[in-house]
């Protein structure tokens, strides 16, 4: 008989992630305003994110430059993770002054990766608005940070870990997991 405690549990298959990726690219597209609209993604998988969302968009003929940011250094438990940090390389294909950004990641927990991200975007421009758009907001926050769209809203306790693997990332495996 399997161990229940130690199983993960699929949250969203292939077809799961699709549509929830079609529902995020659908709520920013409602609301982007005027404003250049720039997707920044947070390597790794939110980088995927917000690839797949131009994507979207793109087939609907909106045009949405994709950004990259590595928030290693911005991290405020840089100290707490011990030796140094593997770093990505930061890029923006446009500026993103007075630009409407659309902070892309795979799962909102804390939100200290999310306010890593907003003060590494801080030091490259000045951004009319960031929104934030996440695949699975797991909850527990410990800063007041909220998604402005969520493709998955889902109760956790902290022990948890939800992980996420994309295609493109992780050898063709794809899915969303609940871990005890």
């Amino acid at each position: 008989m399997p161990d229940t405690a130690t199983e993960e549990r699929l949250l969203l298959d292939p077809a799961g992630i699709a549509a929830a990726v079609d529902r995020l690219a659908a709520e920013i597209l409602a609301q982007r305003g005027s404003k250049p609209l720039v997707l920044v993604g947070v390597y790794t998988r939110g980088l995927t994110l917000a690839n797949r969302i131009a994507s979207i968009l793109a087939a609907q003929g909106i045009t949405c430059p994709v950004g990259a940011i590595d928030v290693s250094l911005y991290r405020d438990d840089l100290d707490d993770l011990g030796g140094t940090p593997r770093l990505e390389s930061t890029e923006f294909p446009v500026s993103l002054d007075e630009a409407h950004v659309v902070l892309c990641d795979e799962v909102l927990f804390t939100g200290r990766t999310v306010r890593a991200a907003m003060d590494g975007i801080m030091d490259y421009g000045r951004p009319a608005k960031i929104a934030l758009a996440v695949l699975v907001d797991r909850g527990h926050r410990e800063l007041p940070i909220q998604p402005d769209h969520a493709g998955l809203r889902l109760e956790t306790t902290r022990d948890q870990h939800v992980q996420v693997f994309f295609r493109e990332d992780d050898d063709g495996r794809e899915g969303v997991f609940l871990r005890p």
